[in-house]
């Protein structure tokens, strides 16, 4: 036997609910006329004129009120049918027993008005005329039997013809109110199912974006967030929390701003990541609510693009000048060369010295300038960093012949990463000088430290000098700018690009005391 769902027809499931429903209602008004007759005999009026044939009738409708029961529980099809069958029933009962209660006066055709009104609540079309007349007919035909057989006045017609009207009317009136009702029903389920559409493709269009999205309510607590937020914050994005175990400066821009104390538009950092962040707020709140989005835009990575797409002429220009400058440079050279060989004398010296510092400051630029070509060059190998630092220590010290407790490493033995050797020595040379250059040459004023966290490693070189004042820190990478006075500008810049080539992130981190570069190299947690 097919099962029950694949034997229903386009009837809805809230129709055999209220068919049901109103089956239980045949029943108890079944088995309370059946007790009525049995305990109380003819003294409710019930039953007088043919008691045995109502206590019948009343036993019989009751047990086909309960086999109706079981049919639409066990074959829920064909409902036109059944519901035809279920009014027709009661149709005939109740004109029976109002026949065996001394007819219309016993006042149970007023029953009928009840089915009339289920049936037209679940019914279409002109079923529910046909169900209406159905009973208008078997009434007058009762009262019609009394009027030739017993001799009853015809003027005793006029109560059953307006219980007739009453029989139309509410027939009429119970369907159209049901139908207004069914429409109300799938307008309301169809726009229950545009939301659901729409919340679905809001949160798959929050998860795909690029910025970073927080839906903060009234409270503080944040109630979405897409992943974009935790790469923001360099750590795992909390659930269901408040605002501030995200970032207590960006809780209190909001607050300002819902306060309207404060603008909508805010430039913040987030400390663990370093990401220099445009925070944006959006009131979402319909109807009085004060749901707020925001919106975090990383300003670092504009930055960068920004930056690329300057620097890609005037990669281009310097490549030019660099083999222009080579030319004279060699001159100015030889020049000096030659004022040596003439002799020696304190003007002649001082000029030579000048000669020969400009010479190589111009030739060390060149050498910057010519790297910039040489970015893409990379070939990538593991490193495993604790021996790489240690080696690199060693031989950075004996360079510049300082004392070994001028420099501390910390790095744990099992960090690993994909980095050019060459390159990785470079970058990590230039930081360290320019540590050592800016710092008050104490024992360990200069820290390398390797930290490894979620989803990241991280190198970081420290020093325990004045640090880089805020003003100056968003033009540190930028090409040729320098506070150094011998120096070409250009070699955070090279190391950031190199960094960048081997897929890692050069970073400065603002402290307190002393400067902080940092290299980063995103992970993947296990």
């Amino acid at each position: 036997m097919p099962a029950p769902s694949a034997q229903r027809s386009d009837t809805g499931d809230s129709f055999w609910v209220s068919l049901r429903y109103f089956n239980f209602y045949r029943i108890a008004i079944a088995a309370v006329f059946l007790l009525a007759v049995l305990v109380y005999g003819d003294l409710l009026n019930l039953g007088s004129h043919a008691p045995h044939l109502f206590t019948a009738v009343s036993g019989l409708y009751l047990a086909l009120a309960i086999c109706f029961q079981a049919v639409m529980r066990k074959w829920p099809t064909y409902f036109d049918i059944q519901l035809s069958v279920h009014v027709i029933t009661d149709i005939v009962a109740f004109v029976v027993m109002m026949y065996a209660s001394s007819g219309f006066r016993s006042g149970i055709g007023v029953m009928l008005l009840t089915s009339l009104a289920g049936a037209a609540l679940v019914s279409r079309g002109a079923l529910m005329l046909f169900y209406a007349a159905l009973a208008s007919i078997a009434l007058l035909l009762e009262q019609s039997y009394w009027v030739l057989v017993h001799d009853v006045g015809t003027a005793n017609y006029l109560q059953p013809g307006l219980l007739s009207i009453g029989y139309f009317a509410t027939a009429l009136i119970t369907n159209q109110l049901a139908q207004r009702v069914i429409m109300n029903e799938k307008v309301a389920r169809q726009r229950g199912t545009d939301l659901a559409n729409q919340l679905r493709i809001n949160q798959l269009v929050i998860q795909d974006v690029q910025d970073a999205i927080l839906v903060v309510d009234a409270n503080g607590l944040v109630r979405q967030r897409n992943p974009a937020a935790g790469r923001l914050l360099g750590r795992p994005a909390p659930e269901l929390d408040q605002i501030e175990s995200y970032s207590g400066e960006l809780a209190e821009h909001l607050a300002r701003w819902r306060d309207s104390a404060g603008p909508a538009v805010a430039m913040l950092r987030f400390p663990e990541s370093g990401r220099y962040v445009k925070a944006r707020f959006v009131a979402a709140g319909v109807g009085g609510g004060s749901f707020t989005l925001v919106f975090l835009e990383d300003q670092s990575r504009l930055q960068e693009q920004a930056q690329q797409l300057k620097l890609a002429a005037l990669g281009r220009l310097t490549a030019n000048i660099a083999h222009e400058i080579r030319n004279p440079l060699s001159a100015i050279t030889h020049a000096g060369d030659l004022l040596v060989e003439e002799g020696h004398g304190p003007g002649r010296d001082r000029l030579v010295r000048i000669i020969q510092d400009n010479a190589e400051r111009l030739d060390r630029m060149v050498r910057d300038v010519l790297e910039l070509s040489r970015r893409d060059r990379v070939q990538a190998q593991s490193i495993e960093v604790a021996p790489f630092l240690a080696g690199f220590v060693d031989d950075f010290l004996q360079r510049e012949g300082m004392s070994k407790d001028m420099v501390v490493l910390e790095a744990p033995g099992d960090a690993v990463v994909e980095f050019d050797r060459v390159h990785l020595n470079q970058v990590v040379w230039n930081l360290v000088r320019n540590a050592w250059r800016h710092c008050r040459k104490h024992p360990a004023s200069v820290r390398i430290a390797v930290e490894r966290r979620i989803n990241r490693l991280e190198l970081n070189i420290i020093d325990d000098g004045d640090g880089v004042a805020k003003n100056l820190q968003p033009q540190l990478f930028e090409p040729f700018f320098t506070t150094y006075s011998g120096g070409t500008g250009l070699g955070l810049y090279i190391a950031r690009e190199l960094c960048a080539a081997n897929g890692a992130i050069l970073e400065y981190v603002d402290r307190p005391v002393g400067a902080n570069f940092r290299i980063v190299w995103p992970i993947n947690p296990r």
